[in-house]
């Protein structure tokens, strides 16, 4: 999700017709889907046009993750979680492969120190631009000698490599 804040410049002051022209612009190429939302988007547009200097308006958008995506991206969870052979957990799974691409909180730790914390990968949470982002960077992390030796110990540097590209490469990764 990502928060836009907006504030009122002090020293600019908008013309009735040039506030017209813009309403006319957003109003003629963005709009609500369906009455209710196209009410809502002219009142926010209108209270913005109205916000005193200093005063300030906060936009939160959303962007829906493309069903594809995400189907793609947890098949290849699954199939790599299949082929691997440290895990007997899915879910232990994915929170070391969260933590290895760097998709963590931080909090203290019960000891004084730092602890990642793995983020939720949850439609509601993640939206589309940030799936993408965790995708990259898992794939990044699959590809360093740490996470494959991690994966299959018994196997030498080569042999893990690829039995990883195997996985990816059925991707298109």
């Amino acid at each position: 999700m990502a928060e836009i804040n907006l504030v009122r410049k002090h020293d600019i002051a908008v013309s009735e017709q040039d506030k017209e022209a813009a309403r006319r612009v957003l109003f003629g190429h963005i709009d609500g889907l369906g009455e209710s939302a196209q009410k809502k988007w002219r009142r926010f547009m209108n209270r913005l046009f109205k916000l005193e200097p200093g005063e300030m308006g906060e936009i939160k958008t959303h962007q829906e993750r493309l069903g594809w995506y995400h189907r793609k991206h947890m098949a290849m969870e699954q199939q790599l979680f299949e082929a691997q052979e440290k895990f007997d957990n899915f879910e232990a799974f994915r929170i070391w492969l969260k933590i290895g691409a760097g998709f963590v909180d931080w909090f203290p730790g019960p000891k004084g120190g730092v602890i990642p914390v793995a983020k939720s990968m949850s439609y509601g949470q993640l939206e589309q631009g940030g799936m993408e982002q965790l995708h990259s960077d898992m794939i990044k992390f699959l590809r360093t000698e740490h996470a494959q030796k991690t994966l299959w110990a018994h196997l030498d540097g080569a042999m893990r490599s690829e039995m990883m590209e195997s996985v990816l490469g059925g991707f298109g990764e």
